[in-house]
């Protein structure tokens, strides 16, 4: 993997608004080129590395340590009982350090709320498209999630799915994400119905939209912390709650200290752990994080779909750059 410069596109900026991504977040004056056989590596690392987190999470289920992910015991029961029914799950992004040489060592694992879908799976294709139609990407994302939307139809109880939203994000990144998804499920034959979650009801027996409809599975793009802290949601964690909730609550056990602490435990001297948190390499630009985008299949098991480059400022904000895989 290399960075090298690249000539923005004429009106890029409306480009990208037009496509739900914030121009402040986009970045096209350079980009990233990677060969085949590096991407083929960075699938297989990334398919075992998120196994690994799947297993590191069930191990922190066993010991119980809900209070350091800030979990109440009450949300306790849920968690176990979506992660050891293999409840529906979606989508995750693994932050990868990679220098384009060395081993690629997991930096962070997002799997309630991750970030940056729109850009990986739709900017930067359209990006692609247009400036260099000859060239590849490792981007499979939208194909991955409408068969993912498919094989997740046959667990719910009707092909309906309500995409909830924050309204506290003032770029409007959650709206245009779940309308992204939305629209990958309408694409596999579900009935998608879009709602902010502040609109979500409880009618004294079940949630119900601002129609007055229950909702039978919600796709959220709204933290679980929050959920956990706000009226609703012990309703949402209760075993006599009907609505399917994606991501699942397992989903919380996705983060942090701890996960690395039970991966470290589990795997020790693993060539694609980190031991300790290792700030991102630099290929002649800012800091950059490869993140490594898993889709569940058709079994459920979650798989690589490909990846979006974020280069990291002093402040800690994130420019998306755009990438090809070199033919």
């Amino acid at each position: 993997m290399r960075r090298i410069s690249s000539t923005p596109r004429p009106g890029w900026q409306q480009t990208v608004r037009g496509q739900g991504v914030s121009d402040t977040r986009w970045d096209e004056s350079a980009c990233y080129v990677l060969e085949l056989p590096e991407v083929l590596k960075l699938e297989a690392v990334t398919e075992e590395l998120y196994r690994m987190c799947v297993a590191a999470a069930r191990h922190v289920m066993s010991q119980e340590r809900y209070a350091e992910f800030g979990i109440p015991h009450w949300a306790a029961p849920a968690i176990e009982r979506s992660l050891r029914a293999g409840a529906p799950s979606l989508v995750a992004r693994l932050d990868l350090w990679y220098d384009g040489s060395s081993p690629p060592k997991l930096l962070e694992c997002h799997g309630d709320l991750p970030d940056g879908l729109v850009e990986a799976a739709i900017a930067q294709w359209y990006w692609l498209d247009t400036t260099r139609p000859d060239q590849d990407q490792w981007n499979s994302l939208h194909e991955r999630l409408v068969s993912a939307w498919r094989a997740i139809t046959l667990q719910l109880p009707e092909p309906i799915v309500h995409f909830g939203w924050s309204h506290l994000d003032p770029a409007g990144a959650d709206e245009w994400t779940a309308g992204y998804l939305a629209d990958a499920a309408e694409q596999a034959g579900i009935d998608a119905r879009l709602i902010p979650m502040q609109q979500i009801g409880w009618d004294g027996d079940r949630f119900v939209d601002d129609a007055g409809a229950p909702i039978s599975t919600c796709f959220k793009r709204y933290p679980w912390l929050w959920m956990l802290r706000e009226p609703y949601g012990r309703l949402a964690m209760s075993p006599d709650s009907a609505t399917v909730w994606i991501e699942p609550p397992w989903k919380l056990l996705f983060s942090g200290d701890v996960l690395r602490e039970a991966l470290w435990k589990l795997y020790p001297d693993h060539p694609n752990l980190l031991r300790e948190p290792a700030p991102p390499p630099s290929l002649g630009g800012p800091p950059v994080v490869l993140g490594s985008w898993v889709v569940s299949g058709e079994d459920g098991v979650g798989r690589p779909a490909g990846a979006g480059l974020h280069e990291v400022a002093p402040d800690g904000s994130a420019m998306f750059v755009p990438h090809y895989v070199s033919r």
